[in-house]
């Protein structure tokens, strides 16, 4: 018999409120199936099964808040027999209060229309109250989207309702990150670095592979940046891990997680699985992928729990550059801002380059300042032969 716990969403995560299972008692499961939605200061989050086997007992109904490590369900192995029923100890599940039920709402539509509904409107619906099966989708497929729930709430409330709890939601969160990131710096020994890079050629060359891609294909230089960020750690491997038990452990992958701001001030880091794998195409694809569903509320908990490096890049807010701190417990990361004409020493002549401030928060207990120094000459050397990232 194995517990299936509460999960830790990211280090500014003490606890979630159980939305829905998708699962049941006798049912069967595999490693990365969506089992249930939690809910999060940052949202609702898809929670996957982590192994295979049979779902024994559920230990939590939905609306209970339940701190992170807490048992929430029991599975067994094919073939094991299913423990007794008996009572739930009170220390396995806490007491916890049920979730308010708000105020219904109900949009008409036609009766007896099925509607198909996308999971992030699902969600939202349940948090407003608003009867799904009579929104009105107002895309040409018919598929009920986030916005459409949005329009249907706002047309059946008052225009004021719902804003007080939103604005307590992103304090929550705000305060939330705010403590991890005191937690942090208290008690992670940082040390920074910083290098300017030449990325003419790397932007010129985006430039042409851009040219011969449809609109929808093309790439940003975002993406080429992330890929040599991840291709760069293959010098310096100490950079790409956790901090567990204290001694470091070196990740097989890069699971790059990516700064996302949230609409209303929030900030969630979301992974993007193996991307030393991936081309600047696939990069591009994932990571607009990653930045729709933070936004709507669809990422699943590998993704908020995987990443073992992160990327902060503000240049687009016209930021030169940026000194973050590091997300525990990773050991590392990267921060790039905006790329700058800059007068530039090229064979005795001065000319003009455009360039890009990149820097390097890292932990000192896992890797050194010479350590680093390598890993973005590695970065420098990557972006300026930019044919090896496309």
């Amino acid at each position: 018999m194995h517990e299936f716990r509460m999960p830790s969403l990211g280090a500014d995560m003490e606890a979630g409120t159980l939305v829905e299972w998708n699962m049941k008692p006798g049912q069967a499961v595999k490693r990365g199936d969506i089992v249930a939605v939690v809910e999060t200061q940052k949202g609702a989050v898809d929670i996957e099964m982590w192994e295979d086997g049979i779902v024994d007992r559920l230990l939590v109904e939905p609306g209970a808040k339940v701190p992170v490590g807490e048992p929430i369900a029991l599975l067994r192995g094919e073939g094991e027999e299913a423990a007794p029923a008996q009572p739930v100890a009170p220390a396995a599940v806490p007491a916890v209060k049920p979730v308010s039920q708000p105020e219904r709402v109900v949009t008409r539509a036609p009766e007896g229309t099925r509607v198909k509904v996308s999971p992030a409107a699902r969600r939202r619906a349940a948090e407003l109250g608003v009867d799904i099966s009579r929104v009105e989708a107002s895309a040409a497929d018919g598929v009920v989207a986030l916005a459409d729930v949005e329009r249907a709430a706002q047309q059946a409330r008052p225009a004021t309702a719902g804003k007080p709890a939103e604005a307590d939601r992103l304090a929550a969160m705000r305060a939330a990150i705010g403590a991890a990131m005191a937690k942090s710096k208290r008690e992670i020994p940082h040390y920074y670095l910083g290098a300017t890079i030449d990325v003419t050629r790397a932007q010129s060359c985006l430039e042409q592979q851009n040219a011969g891609r449809m609109v929808a294909e093309r790439v940003l230089f975002a993406a080429v940046l992330m890929r040599a960020a991840a291709l760069a750690l293959a010098d310096v491997p100490e950079l790409n891990g956790h901090w567990t038990d204290g001694r470091l452990q070196i990740a097989p992958a890069v699971h790059l997680g990516v700064g996302i701001a949230l609409r209303g001030g929030g900030l969630v880091a979301p992974a993007i699985h193996d991307a030393e794998k991936k081309n600047t195409v696939d990069i591009m694809r994932a990571l607009a992928d990653l930045v729709t569903r933070a936004r709507s509320g669809g990422l699943r908990s590998s993704e908020l729990s995987d990443a073992t490096i992160t990327i902060t890049n503000l240049g687009e807010q016209g930021v030169e550059e940026v000194y973050g701190v590091i997300y525990p417990p990773q050991v590392a990361l990267v921060g790039f801002g905006k790329v700058l004409p800059r007068p530039w020493v090229d064979g005795g002549s001065i000319v003009v380059r455009q360039t890009l401030r990149v820097t390097l928060s890292a932990d000192h207990r896992a890797s050194v300042g010479h350590r680093g120094a390598l890993y973005l000459a590695a970065l420098e050397r990557l972006l300026l032969e930019p044919e090896k990232l496309a």
